[in-house]
């Protein structure tokens, strides 16, 4: 119910109530009331003052009504039980001392009347009182409950945290630790091979050694953004080609990227190269990467000439569908109907949901021929 329509009916059930009385023992008995029915929305904003008004009625005989609406307020909002009690005792003594001065009555009828008079008084008084303390003990025990959640969610958080530093360690410690002893036995091999081209395989396998170890390290959070580099696309489009994939790069655009979107952009390539290796061998690549708002690349491959090499399905794409995802993008994928294969990301320039520890990979080419 709005308020305003709450307010005319309580106004008008209570005046109602003073009206429909027969027994008027003053003269003033019957205009006291209604006004201290009338006045009953200052109980809103001043209850003290509706009660105060609510005296002279009592006292008059027919202002129980509206001094039952006003105590009630008055008990929802003043604190102070000695308050309370004060306007309960001044509307009981209102009730009883006209009684006193215009009759005489045995001392039991007046000890039971003023009882009456003064539960009459106190009992919406104590049920506003109970209403509000209700209110805020409800209140409370919600707060206490989501600081309690809060706390829970805190403590799991930390407990996640944990366990991700403590496999981040694991992972770190064990393939680190063989990835090192790659770069260092490849360094050994370059060293001591006669054959150029074994001493040119060693050393792109210690530098590939070396790159991994410093992007793990770098997805593990063990070094700053500012610790590690990344090659550029068109180093990435060079080892491609050195594999033995040709492959087809074009760019445009020269929107500026944000490094999660960055290395993202570089994951989706680099993923799409390594499925061509393992699944498409001796296919050919095109990719096609624009840096306009939003930023575009795509990767088509066509179908493999040479047996596949992959081993069923894995979870790359997967992978790297949450990344995109993480750096504010879309990714999509599809077969050819030549039996070829697409990938491709919508990403956006600026900044991602993800921190930003990737870097930015330098630019390349603009374009490049078939290898």
């Amino acid at each position: 119910m709005k308020p305003f329509a709450r307010e005319v009916l309580t106004v008008g059930i209570t005046t109602g109530v003073v009206l429909l009385s027969q027994d008027r023992p003053f003269s003033w008995s019957l205009w006291t009331a209604i006004g201290a029915s009338l006045l009953l929305p200052l109980r809103l904003r001043w209850p003290w003052l509706a009660s105060l008004l609510c005296v002279p009625a009592v006292a008059g005989g027919l202002g129980w009504a509206p001094a039952l609406v006003a105590q009630f307020r008055l008990g929802r909002k003043e604190k102070s039980i000695p308050v309370q009690v004060f306007w309960v005792a001044l509307l009981t003594i209102a009730a009883i001392a006209p009684v006193l001065l215009t009759e005489t009555i045995p001392l039991g009828s007046l000890l039971l009347a003023t009882a009456f008079a003064f539960g009459l008084a106190g009992a919406p008084t104590a049920l506003g009182a109970l209403v509000t303390t209700r209110k805020d003990l409800t209140q409370s025990l919600y707060e206490t409950r989501r600081a309690r959640a809060a706390e829970l969610e805190a403590q799991e958080t930390s407990a996640r945290a944990a366990e991700r530093a403590r496999i981040a360690r694991e992972i770190h410690d064990a393939v680190g630790h063989h990835a090192t002893l790659i770069a260092v036995e490849s360094a050994a091999l370059a060293a001591t091979a006669s054959d150029p081209s074994v001493r040119e395989t060693a050393l792109r396998l210690r530098a590939l050694a070396k790159e991994s170890l410093s992007e793990m390290r770098a997805a593990l959070g063990l070094l700053n953004s500012s610790d590690t580099s990344y090659p550029s696309l068109a180093e990435l489009i060079d080892r491609a080609r050195v594999a033995g994939v040709s492959v087809t790069l074009s760019e445009t655009g020269e929107a500026v990227l944000s490094p999660a979107v960055s290395r993202a952009l570089f994951r989706v390539v680099q993923e799409a190269l390594t499925n061509v290796t393992k699944h498409a061998p001796g296919a050919s690549v095109t990719v096609t990467v624009d840096r306009s708002s939003p930023v575009r690349v795509s990767v088509v491959n066509g179908p493999g000439s040479l047996p596949s090499l992959g081993d069923g399905g894995g979870a790359g794409l997967h992978g790297l569908s949450e990344r995109v995802r993480l750096a504010g993008g879309t990714l999509t994928t599809s077969y050819r109907a030549d039996g070829g294969f697409s990938v491709a990301a919508v990403l956006p320039p600026g900044k991602s949901k993800v921190d930003g520890q990737d870097s930015t990979f330098g630019g390349g080419a603009r374009s490049s021929a078939n290898a």
